[in-house]
Order: C-alpha cells, then sequence, then structure tokens
C-alpha cells in the first residue's frame, strides 16, 4: 500500500513539473504584463469620451487577461489530486502550487473588479451625459423646478 501512494506522489511529481512551464508563463505574463496594465487603469479620466476609449483599451486586454487566467485555471485543475497527499517529499510542490493559485486568483479578482468598476462608470457617465442633453435642451424643466 505504501508503494502505491509513492508512486502515485512521484507520478504527481512529474506532472507537476509538465504542468509547470505552464503556471511560470502566466505567472510572468501576470507580474510583467497584466499588473501594469490593471495599475495603467486605476485612474479613469473625466470625460465620457475618454472613459469609453478606455472601456475599448480594457476589453482589448481583457480578452488576453481572462485567456491567462483560464490557462491558469486549466493547470490549476489538473493539479488538484496534490490535496490527496501530505508526504513532506511532496509539501514543497504544494507551497509552489498554492502559491501561483493565490498569485492567479488575486489578479482574475482584480481584473473582475475593474472590469465591473469600468463598466459602471461608463454607465453612470452615459446616464449623466442623457441628463446634461435634456436639462441642455429643455425637457428636465419641470424636474428642475421640483427640486429648486
Amino acid at each position: 500500500m505504501l508503494s502505491n501512494k509513492r508512486i502515485q506522489e512521484l507520478e504527481l511529481v512529474m506532472e507537476f513539473e509538465k504542468v509547470e512551464e505552464c503556471f511560470k508563463e502566466v505567472s510572468s505574463w501576470i507580474e510583467n504584463v497584466g499588473r501594469k496594465r490593471l495599475k495603467e487603469m486605476i485612474n479613469l479620466d473625466d470625460s465620457l469620451e475618454m472613459l469609453l476609449q478606455a472601456q475599448k483599451q480594457f476589453r482589448e486586454f481583457d480578452l488576453v487577461a481572462s485567456d491567462y487566467c483560464r490557462r491558469g485555471q486549466e493547470a490549476l485543475k489538473k493539479m488538484d489530486r496534490w490535496e490527496d497527499f501530505s508526504s513532506v517529499d511532496v509539501q514543497s510542490y504544494r507551497v509552489k502550487l498554492q502559491s501561483y493559485r493565490d498569485q492567479l486568483e488575486e489578479f482574475c479578482n482584480q481584473l473582475d473588479e475593474n472590469r465591473h468598476r469600468i463598466c459602471e462608470t461608463v454607465r453612470l457617465y452615459e446616464f449623466f451625459d442623457k441628463v446634461r442633453h435634456q436639462l441642455q435642451r429643455g425637457e428636465c424643466k419641470k424636474l428642475a423646478w421640483t427640486r429648486s
């Protein structure tokens, strides 16, 4: 029984080494490209036109970033069996795996948050722009008078 478990652990280590190349590629992209691009998009411009341009640029980035997130998640899924092993020999691989998981989860969450924030900001600016145009055309005079 013990030898079967040891063989399974060795197979997992070999599998990890194959999958680790994917982890390294995803991790490198997150650190060298992904995080920098997300930081660039923290401060959004104050005009609807600039926001729409930022949204377009984010969507292009989001396609690539989402692909890296998907690839990382698929690689992690292949390593789900690690949870069943607790030997000292496998511990260092589990630590690496957890590190990749944490990095990927953090980045994907930041990506989701930025996607939502940009979408909501554009939606609000479009609403305010519509109201401003209606006010300029006098369509909201009744609303303006009741509020003053």
